[in-house]
């Protein structure tokens, strides 16, 4: 049974369900997606998923919808643009804004207008992104002060409650050097950041000694799973 959405802390909610895409596997069965207010009177969808049949997600969106002055969709990494071009049917593409990297935009085009974020600046919502992995990857992890939360597509999950790097491939010598000498030191400046809270789109959210457990996951080899 999918879990009901559930306010996290004020102004932020996550919900999660199955992805209808997903082959067989326990994990990643269930995908994760938030929605949160932001500063500017705006609100905030990152990688959202609208699931047949649920009414409490519609009607979280309809009143993020009915009362922002914009909604913002962020597409962490670019196979998750998901509901993507159906929240910008529903709620129109004068009122929707979404973001993502350049692949993300190939995949939306020409329904849905993609504004490519530069890694560092700042984004109108109270967000910042970062450029990450060398060579650097798609995924553009997402910072939002207002709500001290980082949000990671792939890159970090959790298993069994603990935050960890994940590798999709089986890790031999040269993969765990890859990702100790070319990986991991890409995620450094994340560190610097006040993190209250770690926001994954696989496995549970990190709510508490968030950056305590960022910095311990940064620091340990990556734990692979394959579905």
């Amino acid at each position: 049974m999918q879990a009901a959405v559930t306010e996290i802390a004020p102004g932020l909610w996550r919900w999660a369900a199955r992805h209808p895409d997903w082959h067989p596997g326990e994990f990643g069965r269930e995908v994760a997606s938030f929605a949160m207010r932001t500063r500017d009177g705006s609100a905030l969808l990152v990688d959202p998923l609208l699931p047949d049949g649920r009414d409490d997600v519609a009607a979280l969106l309809d009143e993020l919808a009915a009362s922002a002055t914009v909604l913002h969709v962020y597409i962490t990494i670019p196979y998750h643009v998901r509901s993507t071009r159906e929240i910008a049917q529903r709620y129109g593409s004068a009122r929707v804004r979404v973001w993502g990297e350049r692949r993300a935009a190939r995949r939306l085009a020409p329904e849905v207008d993609v504004e490519l974020p530069a890694p560092g600046a700042s984004l109108p919502f109270g967000g910042r992104c970062f450029a990450i992995g060398r060579p650097r990857r798609a995924e553009l992890p997402l910072w939002i002060e207002d709500h001290a939360a980082l949000c990671f597509g792939d890159a970090l999950v959790t298993f069994d409650g603990r935050l960890r790097i994940w590798s999709p491939q089986p890790l031999d010598e040269k993969r765990l050097a890859f990702y100790r000498d070319r990986f991991s030191p890409t995620l450094e400046p994340l560190l610097d950041l006040p993190v209250e809270r770690v926001l994954v789109t696989h496995g549970e959210p990190v709510l508490t000694g968030a950056a305590a457990e960022l910095r311990r996951a940064v620091a340990e080899p990556p734990r692979y799973h394959h579905g």
